[in-house]
C-alpha cells in the first residue's frame, strides 16, 4: 500500500528507540508505521583511542565511510537516542563528531532514502485513533499524489472570555459545538464547557484529519482550548496517540507559534499567507491584502467574508448569543469555512505536498531551507561513502559578497533589451562544481579556481548532482504544465546559495559561498564586455544576473537582436568554460524582454549624475497590449500612500508616451488640496513589536497606534494631520495636505522632472526657469 508521511517522531519503548511515521494511505485510511532503529553518529577512527574511556556502554563499528577530507570514521551506536546525545556532549570538545544532531526519525528516512511518499508492506492492526498500525513493516520509497483530509477549527467566546462554541468544517462536514439549550441548525447543543470540549474532541478524532487549519488557530483557538482543558483537568489529546498536544506560543511578530499534535499537522492560515514562500506562489502572487485579518484576506482571495463585521462585532456577538444564537453558529462556521477555502483556493496544501515529496520535509516546514538542504545532501553524500559534519552554530564573521550591480546613468532610454541568466547561482554551482565535499583547503593540480581563490575538485560533486536532478524534475513539471511543482523546485534550487552562506548550516563555508557570488560577478561583467565587443549596443545597466542593452533599433529588429545575442553568448560560454576549466557550461543566457522605453532615476538627494540601483520602470508591449513594469520605485512599496502610487504610475505613463506632465502635476496637487483624494492618503505600516518596546524613537504609525483602545491587527492605518499622526478610526484633526505634497508628491515628481531639466518647485510656481541638470 502506498502512503504519504504527514508526521514523524520517535519514542523510547522497552529500552528501544522506535520511529513513528504517521500518514494517509492511498485507500484513504490513516496509518502509523512503527520501526525499531539503533541511533548512531560517527567519529574519526584516529580519535577512537582518545575517547575510548567514554565508550564502554556503546557499540563501536568500523565502516568504509570517510569524512569530506578522506579520513576514515567509525560508527558509535546506542539503543537510546538520549544516551547518544549525552555522549556527544561529553566528547565533542575532544573530537569532531559527524551527524550527531540528526534525530532518529530523520535518520530512518535518510538511511532508507524516503521522501514524502512510501510503499508500506506488512501485517497491521487497527486502533481507536488510527485505521492501521504497522509494526516493523517493509518500507520503501514510492511516488503517488495523496489526498489529505483537512479540518478547519474556530472558536467563539463572549467579551468576558467564556466559551460560546467550537466549530469544525471539512469536506462534506460542518458542525458547531455550542453551549446552549436551543435546537439549532448544524449545531450540537452542550450543557457546559466540559461537554462542549468532549464532544468536539470526539468529533475531531472521528473525522481523523491530517491537517488542522484556521485563522490564528495556534495563538488563539488551540491556546484557548488548551487553557480550558487545564481548567477542567481534561486531556487535550486530539492527535493520533494518547499524548496531549504541545504549543509553543510566540509573542514576537517575526516568529510564528507552533503546535505539535501527534500524527497530524497544524497549518495556520494566517502564518501561511504571511510567508514569503507562499506569497510568491503562482495562485496568490498578484493578490494584495488590505491587512492580514481574515475578512480582508477572504475578500481578496474568495470574494467572500465574515457574517458579522466591524470593530464592534464583539458587542454584537454578546447580544446575538442571547437573542439569535443561530446567527452566532452560522457566523462561527463561516469563519471556519473561509479559512478552509483560502487553503483550497491558494493550493497551499498541494504546494506543501510537492515540497515534501522533493525534500522529505514535513508539511509544516515549508520554508525550512537548511533542513531541506540537509535532507537532500546527507543522503546523497552517504551514497558516495561520505559522512556529513554535525551542526555547529556560529556567527558570521564577515558579510557575504553580493551580486554585481553596475553604476548607471539616469535617463530615459529607448528599445532596451533585457537578457538574464536563467537560475544563475544554481548554474554556477553546476558549472564550477561548487560543493562542500569538493572544496579544497589549498590549490591542487587540476583544481577549479574561483575569482576569490577558493578551490574545488574537478570531478562531479554532490550538490551539482542534486541540482541536476532537480533541474530535470523542473523541466518535466514544465512540460506537464504542473506549475506548483515547477515553483516548488525553483525555490528549493534558489535557496541553496543562501543556505551555504548561513552560519547555522552544517556545510557553511564563507569562501565557498563567496565563490558563487564572485563567479556571478565575473560572468556578468564578462558577458557585458563580449556584447560590447561585438558592437551590439551600449550596456546601460546590469544587476546580479541581468544585462540591459540600449539598441536604438525599432521594436522588431531589437527583438531579433536579443535572440542573436542570446545564442552568441551561450555558444561563447560552451567554448570558454571547456577551454578554461575543462568542464561543461550550464550557463544559459535568455533574451527575456524588450522595454520600448525605460526610465532610470538618479539617486535621490545626490548631486552626482548616478542612476539609482535596483530602481527603474519600463514600458513593455505584449500581445498588442502595453504594460508598465516597476522595480524598486514607490508605486510598488507598501509604505507609500495610494495617492503617491497612482501619481507615479500616471507620470510614468505620460513620460513614456511623450505627453506633457506639468499640467497633470498641478491638477493632482489641486485635487489633493480640495480633499478629493482623502481616501488615498492613508499610510499603512506594520508594528513589529509591542508598543511598549518602542522607546528610543516613536515612528508615526506607533504614535497613531497608541491612540487606539484595542489593536485588532499589527497593521496600522493612519493619516498625518495638522496635529500629527492619527489612526483612521479616530481621525479628529484636518489632514495635513502640505505634508503629503511635500513628502509624497514632490519626490516622485522630481524623479521625472529632473530628467527633463526641470524641478517641482518651478512647475508649481509656474516658473519658466530651469535648473542645471
Amino acid at each position: 500500500m502506498k502512503g504519504f508521511i504527514v508526521y514523524s517522531d520517535y519514542a523510547v519503548i522497552d529500552n528501544n528507540t522506535i520511529v513513528e511515521l504517521y500518514g494517509r494511505l492511498e485507500n484513504g485510511h490513516s496509518f502509523v508505521a512503527l520501526a525499531k532503529i539503533k541511533p548512531y553518529f560517527f567519529i574519526e577512527e584516529n580519535d577512537l583511542k582518545r575517547v575510548s574511556k567514554y565508550l564502554s556502554k556503546y557499540k563501536v563499528e568500523k565502516t568504509s565511510l570517510t569524512t569530506f577530507k578522506g579520513k576514515k570514521v567509525v560508527k558509535i551506536l546506542s539503543n537510546i537516542q538520549t544516551d547518544l546525545n549525552k555522549l556527544n556532549k561529553t566528547i565533542h570538545s575532544k573530537t569532531s563528531t559527524y551527524e550527531a544532531d540528526i534525530k532518529p526519525n530523520y535518520r530512518f528516512m535518510y538511511d532508507n532514502d524516503l521522501l514524502g511518499t512510501i510503499n508500506i508492506e506488512g501485517e497491521y492492526e487497527t486502533s481507536e485513533k488510527v485505521d492501521r498500525v504497522y509494526k516493523n513493516p517493509i518500507i520503501k520509497p514510492a511516488e503517488f499524489k495523496p489526498e489529505l483530509k483537512i479540518v478547519s477549527l474556530d472558536i467563539e467566546a463572549d467579551s468576558a472570555g467564556k466559551l460560546i462554541c467550537i466549530g469544525l468544517y471539512s469536506e462534506n462536514y460542518k458542525e458547531n459545538f455550542m453551549i446552549t439549550n436551543q435546537k439549532l441548525k448544524d449545531t450540537i447543543a452542550c450543557k457546559d464547557e466540559i461537554e462542549c470540549i468532549e464532544r468536539f474532541k470526539h468529533a475531531l478524532i472521528k473525522l481523523d484529519p491530517d491537517i488542522i487549519t484556521g485563522w490564528n488557530v495556534i495563538n488563539f483557538d488551540l491556546k484557548y482550548i488548551q487553557e480550558l482543558c487545564r481548567k477542567h483537568k481534561l486531556p487535550f489529546d486530539i492527535g493520533r496517540n494518547n499524548f496531549n498536544i504541545r504549543l509553543r506560543i510566540e509573542s514576537d511578530f517575526f516568529r510564528s507559534s507552533s503546535a505539535d499534535i501527534p500524527g497530524r499537522q497544524v497549518l495556520d492560515g494566517l502564518n501561511l499567507i504571511k510567508d514569503p514562500f507562499i506569497k510568491e506562489a503562482p495562485a496568490i502572487k498578484q493578490t494584495e491584502f488590505k491587512s492580514y485579518a481574515l475578512e480582508d484576506v477572504a475578500q481578496s482571495i474568495l470574494n467572500d467574508g465574515k457574517l458579522i463585521k466591524g470593530k464592534h462585532r464583539h458587542d454584537q456577538i454578546d447580544l446575538l448569543y442571547k437573542t439569535d444564537a443561530q446567527k452566532i453558529s452560522d457566523y462561527n462556521l463561516q469563519d471556519c469555512k473561509l479559512a478552509y477555502e483560502i487553503l483550497e483556493k491558494t493550493k497551499v496544501i498541494d504546494l506543501a505536498i510537492e515540497r515534501s515529496q522533493l525534500t522529505g520535509m514535513p508539511l509544516d516546514r515549508l520554508t525550512a531551507s537548511i533542513a531541506s538542504f540537509d535532507s537532500l545532501y546527507i543522503r546523497e553524500a552517504r551514497k558516495k561513502g561520505l559522512v556529513s559534519p554535525s551542526m555547529v552554530f556560529g556567527e558570521k564573521e564577515e558579510r557575504i559578497k553580493g551580486g554585481y550591480v553596475m553604476e548607471s546613468e539616469p535617463g530615459v532610454y529607448s528599445n532596451v533589451i533585457i537578457l538574464d541568466f536563467k537560475s544563475l547561482y544554481p548554474s554556477v554551482i553546476r558549472t564550477f562544481n561548487i560543493d562542500p565535499a569538493s572544496f579544497l583547503d589549498k590549490k591542487k593540480k587540476d583544481a577549479i579556481e574561483s575569482p576569490n581563490k577558493a578551490y574545488f575538485k574537478n570531478q562531479e560533486g554532490i550538490l551539482p548532482e542534486i541540482i541536476e536532478k532537480l533541474h530535470k524534475a523542473r523541466e518535466k513539471a514544465k512540460r506537464e504544465k504542473r506549475e506548483l511543482a515547477s515553483y516548488a523546485i525553483k525555490t528549493i534550487m534558489n535557496s541553496f546559495f543562501g543556505v551555504l552562506a548561513t552560519p547555522n548550516c552544517r556545510f557553511f563555508n564563507l569562501q565557498m559561498a563567496n565563490a558563487i557570488t564572485h563567479f556571478g560577478q565575473f560572468l556578468i561583467k564578462l558577458t557585458a564586455k563580449k556584447i560590447e565587443e561585438k558592437d551590439y549596443g551600449k550596456v546601460i545597466y546590469s544587476d546580479t544576473d541581468s544585462i540591459f542593452l540600449e539598441t536604438k533599433l525599432e521594436k522588431e529588429k531589437a527583438n531579433a537582436l536579443g535572440k542573436e545575442i542570446q545564442d552568441y553568448i551561450n555558444s561563447f560560454y560552451q567554448e570558454y568554460i571547456q577551454k578554461e576549466y575543462k568542464r561543461k557550461s550550464f550557463l544559459e543566457l535568455q533574451f527575456e524582454k524588450q522595454y520600448i522605453s525605460l526610465m532610470i532615476p538618479k539617486i535621490r538627494g545626490e548631486a552626482t549624475l548616478v542612476g539609482a540601483k535596483k530602481r527603474y520602470a519600463g514600458l513593455i508591449e505584449k500581445d498588442g497590449k502595453e504594460k508598465i513594469e516597476i522595480r524598486g520605485l514607490e508605486a510598488i512599496r507598501g509604505d507609500w500612500t495610494e495617492a503617491a502610487k497612482e501619481f507615479q504610475r500616471e507620470l510614468l505613463k505620460k513620460l513614456f508616451h511623450k505627453e506633457p506632465i506639468e499640467q497633470f502635476i498641478k491638477f493632482y496637487i489641486t485635487q489633493i488640496k480640495e480633499g478629493k483624494f482623502d481616501d488615498k492618503l492613508v499610510y499603512k505600516k506594520s508594528i513589529r513589536k509591542s508598543l511598549q518596546e518602542y522607546t528610543k524613537t516613536t515612528p508615526p504609525h506607533v504614535k497613531a497606534a497608541r491612540q487606539l483602545e484595542v489593536l485588532h491587527s499589527n497593521i496600522i492605518y493612519y493619516y498625518i494631520t495638522t496635529a500629527g499622526p492619527e489612526p483612521v478610526q479616530k481621525l479628529v484633526h484636518k489632514i495635513d495636505y502640505s505634508h503629503y505634497i511635500e513628502k509624497q508628491i514632490k519626490p516622485i515628481a522630481n524623479q521625472i522632472l529632473n530628467l527633463l531639466n526641470k524641478n517641482f518647485d518651478e512647475v508649481v510656481k509656474n516658473s519658466k526657469q530651469t535648473t542645471l541638470f
